[in-house]
């Protein structure tokens, strides 16, 4: 599964890099129609879920961005984006322009009713990205969506947040098998993916080499792993098998 959302490609251009399977993160804008063009696209470009984003109503104050002026490729050229509609001067004598971006574009309005709303521009299926507590999980499963991504922004939204795998088995316990449950980031090497999900090393190696060079090398470091663990298949990989951050806790106690 490739998770991709608007840079300087076209919804259209990333539906058609590749076979995989891909879902569309989707960043809610003040500017409503806008949004629902942009679902309205996926869809039609054969994505296979929406993937709303809602950790990010502000631009956590990303201190490397701010001392370099970072610029991402929404301010290159006017045009460049899927969405041409969208202004691409942003003011900003000093700090990161894609800080100014974000408050200018973003609705920071975001809540709970507008599940509702998504739903009634596509036929999708929604995932709810940015999940890091049981409460959180529970009520993204009354309001139906049909699944969740624990993720913590990249670490980049908010000091102190927790780590994905630290928080993983409490939101899966929490939604009690009643949707799916993705995890975004954590995953750098195949030990890795006993435990997780792929996430943004496919993008990584979509950039550099084509998907199938990083998915073989965790399929093959993924399977080094199991025989090593004893656990001849997936189905043998069990809890057991997993040490979090409570874990360690407890055993010092």
């Amino acid at each position: 599964m490739v998770l991709s959302n608007i840079s300087t490609c076209t919804v259209e251009d990333v539906a058609s890099s590749g076979n995989a399977v891909r879902f569309f993160q989707l960043y809610v804008y003040k500017r409503r129609d806008i949004s629902a063009q942009i679902v309205q696209r996926a869809e039609k470009s054969g994505y296979k879920a929406i993937v709303l984003t809602v950790d990010a109503p502000r631009l956590g104050r990303r201190e490397a961005d701010i001392e370099n002026r970072f610029m991402s490729s929404h301010f290159a050229c006017n045009g460049c984006t899927s969405v041409v509609v969208l202004s691409t001067d942003v003011n900003s004598d000093e700090g990161s322009k894609v800080e100014a971006f974000v408050k200018e574009t973003f609705d920071a309005s975001l809540c709970w009713e507008d599940i509702e709303w998504l739903k009634s521009i596509t036929n999708l299926p929604i995932l709810f990205k940015g999940v890091l507590t049981h409460e959180v999980a529970r009520k993204a499963v009354e309001v139906g969506v049909a699944g969740i991504v624990v993720s913590n922004h990249g670490g980049r939204q908010l000091d102190y947040t927790p780590t994905t795998i630290s928080v993983l088995e409490e939101v899966v316990d929490a939604v009690g098998g009643k949707v799916h449950v993705l995890l975004d980031e954590g995953v750098r090497r195949g030990t890795d993916v006993i435990l997780l999900h792929v996430g943004r090393p496919v993008i990584y190696d979509l950039a550099a080499k084509g998907e199938r060079w990083i998915i073989e090398m965790l399929k093959d470091v993924f399977e080094l792993t199991m025989a090593l663990c004893g656990c001849p298949g997936v189905m043998d990989i069990t809890r057991s098998h997993v040490r979090t951050e409570c874990d360690e806790l407890h055993s010092m106690l």
